[in-house]
């Protein structure tokens, strides 16, 4: 905290009545710049628009000194409580993947029957997976698991379900 207040050329004080932890201060950091580096202008076609998010969430976690500050939260949250709540208190892939599958709600793509928080939990695992397991690359091309992820999508609908349970 000295160091950032020097750096910022204030009192220790002064750093402390905005943050009282450094994880705060991190935390902060890393979601300003999330919001920056995540919402992405919407592309002609939804698998464009999942594929352009892909890539930026990819970029983010492998290339970002956001990406590395959010990856040392999630690390540090599995050891203190303190962060874990702060890192849970902010959902901060979900607003640009809501608007990624609202367009492909709008766009007829997606069901409008699909449960959005479900659907966002699908669209933003690959990037867990890369958090937590430290991997730069999926192992697969963007474009494929763009596909495979928006089929998943498709499949959360209840109207998808009942589709597929007539099948059987």
């Amino acid at each position: 905290m000295k160091g950032i207040a020097e750096r910022a050329g204030v009192g220790r004080q002064t750093v402390y009545r905005w943050w009282s932890t450094k994880a705060e201060i991190l935390f902060e950091a890393a979601i300003t710049d999330a919001v920056k580096e995540l919402i992405k202008q919407p592309q002609p076609t939804t698998l464009e628009d999942v594929n352009t998010y892909l890539e930026a969430v990819e970029s983010f976690l492998t290339a970002s000194p956001a990406g590395a500050a959010y990856r040392a939260l999630l690390g540090e949250a599995q050891h203190d409580p303190a962060v874990a709540q702060l890192v849970g208190s902010a959902a901060l892939f979900d607003g640009p993947a809501r608007a990624v599958l609202s367009r492909g709600i709008s766009r007829g793509d997606i069901p409008p029957t699909t449960p959005l928080d479900a659907a966002m939990a699908v669209l933003t695992g690959p990037a867990f997976y890369l958090a937590v397991t430290g991997t730069d690359k999926l192992g697969v091309p963007v474009h494929a698991l763009a596909s495979a992820l928006l089929a998943a999508i498709r499949e959360l609908s209840p109207a998808a379900s009942i589709e597929e349970s007539q099948l059987r």
